[in-house]
């Protein structure tokens, strides 16, 4: 397989186990093989301090807010939310149409993706822990930031409930 490429295989789910699958989805040949200098990772903290200040700027990280959402209140993160998924969906579009490569010249493909029942008892376990802490995974960090260490909890939460899963994730129905 040449260098800098994606994973060319289409999945065939019937024949290739859930690992196989899954060892498919959105992985670069070459990641381990790119060596970035450690200030090359700035970039990334710039743009998570922007996010978030996004994130505040648009209340989106208020719990307030997303108490109002799931109430039915208001339609403020409804529309937070649409707009996001417009955007992907504009974004996969453009990326599809013209052909667009990462910035490291790898192609992009998009896999389709199978439905599981699993899908929706990992839906309904996020959306009751985004009612219940006002948090889901994107502002956990920009909550913490503007001074809710509370969030911290709920922080140390989500990553024990992603370390449970991957320890479990073979014996849960999916």
């Amino acid at each position: 397989m040449a260098n800098n490429t994606f994973v060319q295989n289409q999945p065939d789910t019937a024949a290739n186990s859930d690992f196989e699958v899954r060892s498919l989805d959105t992985m670069c040949v070459n990641s381990e093989e790119y060596k970035e200098p450690w200030y090359g990772n700035l970039k990334y903290l710039v743009v998570g301090i922007l996010f978030g200040i996004v994130f505040v700027k648009a209340e989106v990280i208020s719990w307030f807010r997303i108490q109002e959402m799931f109430r039915l209140q208001s339609i403020h993160m409804y529309g937070v939310i649409g707009s996001a998924v417009a955007v992907g969906m504009l974004s996969v579009f453009l990326i599809k149409k013209f052909n667009i490569k990462t910035i490291h010249g790898e192609k992009i493909e998009f896999h389709p993706k199978k439905f599981n029942k699993g899908q929706i008892y990992g839906g309904l376990t996020f959306g009751f822990g985004w009612a219940i802490t006002g948090a889901c995974p994107g502002p956990l960090f920009a909550q913490i930031g503007t001074g809710a260490t509370v969030i911290i909890v709920t922080l140390l939460s989500a990553i024990a409930g992603t370390w449970v899963y991957g320890k479990f994730r073979e014996k849960l129905p999916h």
